[in-house]
């Protein structure tokens, strides 16, 4: 009878997780799990540089990953005066970078508030900039201070970005207004910083 019993909490307990492991699901929606071919380039999967000395460098990585068979890993030594970035979306100058699992066409913008994405830190002190890039092509900007070493799960609520005031594209209209759908998700290290960050499974969450 005890024994029964056990397994019927067992039973119980293992439904409980897996309708909550659901549910967190029907919450989100994922856009890039990095799950498919990381490569630079022309015919790249991913639009990423730097200039004024700064270097930074994309590859798959199958030891640190948060999900899946691997995540995007980013090396990288930002100096002062330097820039980089690291982007997958939609218009940029490498076509191939255009690889969400879903369009942002397909996306009802309306039903989501945040953008979600797991961070590796490497606890360099410096800011990494996460950027976004909407219907008008505006750059919007969050900063994270990389003080932590391991996974953390970043939840952005889209009313923390802030129209970028450093640099636009001559094309964004800078209206200062964040126009859906988004296109463009992107990372930067700032200076003055050395180290590896690893980003999986970017995702938007409802409201």
């Amino acid at each position: 009878m005890k024994l029964r019993t056990f397994a019927a909490v067992i039973v119980s307990a293992f439904f409980a997780v897996s309708c909550a492991v659901h549910a967190q699901e029907n919450n989100e929606l994922l856009i890039d799990d990095f799950e498919a071919e990381i490569s630079g380039g022309e015919n790249g999967t991913v639009d990423f540089g730097a200039g004024n000395d700064s270097k930074v460098e994309v590859k798959a990585s199958k030891e640190i990953k948060q999900h899946g068979e691997q995540a995007l890993e980013v090396k990288f030594d930002a100096i002062a005066g330097g820039y980089m970035w690291v982007a997958r979306g939609y218009d940029l100058t490498v076509k191939g970078a255009g690889c969400w699992l879903v369009k942002p066409e397909e996306i009802d913008f309306t039903k989501y508030n945040a953008l979600a994405v797991y961070m590796y830190g490497a606890n360099t002190g410096t800011q990494i900039a996460i950027d976004i890039v909407d219907n008008g092509s505006e750059y919007w900007r969050y900063l994270i201070d990389d003080d932590f070493t391991g996974w953390k799960e970043l939840v952005i609520p889209f009313a923390d970005f802030f129209a970028r005031g450093d640099w636009q594209p001559e094309k964004a209209d800078k209206n200062g207004e964040l126009n859906f759908p988004i296109k463009v998700f992107q990372f930067e290290p700032k200076s003055e910083a050395k180290g590896t960050l690893y980003f999986d499974n970017v995702r938007l969450v409802k409201k």
